[in-house]
């Protein structure tokens, strides 16, 4: 019998609207990062790579989903292959800062796509 968590998973991702796959993805590259900084904190430095390699995949998927016809989507590829690079130095140097500052990127994205999200329904 499957596990019924996982389902529910699966299910939420396989009907979910393409914008909110979106907000997936973000809330997913939260936390992944915070799993890599606490990780970094208690000296788990297999899980850390782990996390981090997660985050990154997410970042990836956000770079592919860019409708490369919109000026914006350039700016944003930019800033996901700086935060691509973040993720790096987190991984060499158990670097801190630089998670907390992916973290960063994350969460305002995360809320301006909510609030993108907000004003498209309101139309």
């Amino acid at each position: 019998m499957a596990n019924p968590y996982a389902t529910y998973q699966t299910n939420s991702v396989t009907t979910a609207l393409p914008q909110d796959l979106t907000l997936m993805l973000y809330e997913g590259l939260i936390k992944f990062a915070m799993l890599s900084k606490r990780s970094i904190e208690q000296g788990l430095i297999e899980q850390k790579n782990t996390n981090i390699q997660k985050a990154q995949a997410i970042i990836l998927e956000l770079q592919l989903t860019l409708n490369q016809s919109i000026a914006l989507s350039k700016d944003l590829n930019n800033l996901y292959d700086y935060m691509q690079g973040r993720l790096i130095d987190a991984n060499v140097k158990n670097d801190v800062v630089a998670i907390d500052e992916v973290i960063g990127f994350a969460e305002e994205f995360r809320e301006t796509w909510k609030e993108a999200m907000k004003l498209a329904r309101q139309r």
